[in-house]
């Protein structure tokens, strides 16, 4: 079945140009203009979908080459448009960036796989004339992609604009479709990971409307969505039937400012094999919910480690429940608040305690990238004989580490030593790996089941 989805991708030549802004202004703005608007975002990433999401009202999706594969990225595209008007899919990296020297799984490479026109976002500070070889490089590099238009942002005044548009015209003969002033006020938060999640921080939410109304001010809306609406039509597929059975077991989800990092699709995997999430507060609740396991996704537990601390009857609870044989699975974050202690920026602040290391935090990452983890055939739940692709980003490492056993061995990345990764005690495995369904996807089935046959009852 072939449909019309209007659609545009958002990519700039490199990093920090500010698509990621754009992105989120374009959401907004056309959200309020009563478009109904879909966003993506390519790679493994959980804060710009964050900000993606509030901006636009519609649970952001990710896709992701290396996790995914092509079909996969395809039928989530078409599965999460479904009912909206425009897509907007926000590329990570420069345009032309990827794994490979061919750059398979580029952001070009997805404008070409969802047959998007692509929306290049430029850095104009401190460029003029220099705009066009730039421009010019990328509209000849891989000719067949169809780079339509360019945003000019973090401009100095109508003299800079000008020579910039004439400078595009006279040789590229592209159009641009708007110029973002140069000013602090659009300007996003960053931290070692990216920028601030906005789940940690609602007073963030302002921010969103002022980028709506740049965007609204300084772009031409009308003819983005020209363009989105010149995307040729596609094949989205057969609706996929998702059915979720009445839940037989209950899964305590950290759900607070310390814990935002969880993959969607991995929570809707979670209820399809008969697993009930019961949101806790690690920073306010007490005494966790009644539950027969724990799922605690990444975040950043450094930032709130005094008030972790501080929940001391929490802590002990879930170690308690830990060693009474509670299933576990708990992902980077999950796996800092589940050590001994946490050391950042000169202060060592304790955790649960129920794994035997402790963690430190360093100012470069110790682990950057995709990773591809082979069983060791010790974890309580995954499969020997699957590769699971998933993808890993901490600037901590576990130190003085005790006598340990590992879910996974590194086939590529860092994981916990370099070669291993999933450090597993009594019936937790705790990993700096974060999963994807798509790249994982017997991980939900293969949990839910372990949990199921412990039934695990706590007691306090």
């Amino acid at each position: 079945m072939e449909e019309a989805r209007p659609r545009i991708v958002i990519s700039a030549p490199h990093r920090s140009s500010g698509k990621s802004t754009i992105s989120i202004g374009l959401c907004a703005a056309f959200m309020a203009m009563g478009v109904s608007v879909q966003p993506f975002k390519k790679g493994p990433d959980f804060i710009d979908p964050m900000w993606l999401t509030a901006a636009s009202g519609r649970e952001c999706r990710n896709l992701d080459f290396f996790m995914m594969g092509e079909q996969k990225i395809l039928d989530t595209f078409g599965e999460a448009g479904r009912g909206s008007d425009l897509s907007v899919i926000e590329g990570n990296m420069g345009f032309y960036d990827g794994l490979d020297l061919k750059g398979t799984d580029s952001t070009a490479a997805l404008s070409r796989l969802l047959k998007a026109p692509a929306i290049l976002v430029v850095n104009a500070l401190r460029m003029a004339r220099g705009v066009a070889p730039l421009i010019l490089g990328h509209q000849k590099f891989e000719p067949e992609t169809h780079i339509a238009a360019v945003i000019l942002n973090r401009v100095r005044g109508a003299r800079h604009e000008k020579k910039l548009r004439d400078a595009l015209s006279y040789y590229c003969g592209i159009e641009v479709v708007g110029a973002i002033p140069d000013s602090e006020e659009l300007l996003i938060e960053e931290r070692h990971l990216g920028l601030t999640p906005l789940k940690e921080d609602t007073a963030l939410n302002p921010v969103i409307d002022r980028i709506a109304h740049a965007v609204k001010q300084h772009l031409d809306l009308n003819r983005i969505l020209e363009i989105a609406g010149s995307a040729p039509v596609i094949r989205a597929g057969k609706e996929p039937v998702i059915r979720f059975p009445a839940p037989d077991v209950r899964l305590g989800l950290a759900s607070d400012p310390a814990f935002t990092f969880y993959y969607p699709e991995n929570l809707q995997a979670l209820g399809m094999v008969g697993a009930e999430m019961v949101p806790f507060n690690t920073l306010r609740d007490s005494h966790l919910p009644e539950v027969n396991g724990l799922y605690i996704g990444g975040g950043f537990p450094e930032i709130f480690m005094e008030a972790l601390e501080k929940n001391a009857s929490l802590r002990s609870e879930i170690r308690s429940a830990i060693e009474q044989g509670m299933p576990v699975y708990a992902e980077c974050g999950g796996l800092m608040y589940l050590s001994r202690s946490i050391s950042f920026n000169g202060r060592t602040r304790s955790m649960v305690g129920a794994l035997p290391c402790d963690i430190e935090m360093l100012a470069r990452p110790m682990g950057h990238g995709y990773v591809i983890l082979k069983h060791t055939g010790k974890g309580p739940w995954s499969p020997a004989e699957t590769d699971i692709r998933a993808h890993e980003f901490h600037h901590s490492r576990v130190a003085n580490p005790g006598k340990a056993d590992f879910a996974y061995r590194m086939a590529r990345g860092q994981g916990i030593d370099g070669k291993h990764d999933g450090i597993l005690y009594k019936n937790v495995l705790a990993s700096y790996a974060h999963l994807h369904h798509a790249g994982a996807p017997e991980w939900a089935g293969r949990f839910v089941s372990f949990v199921r046959g412990i039934n695990f009852r706590m007691s306090r």
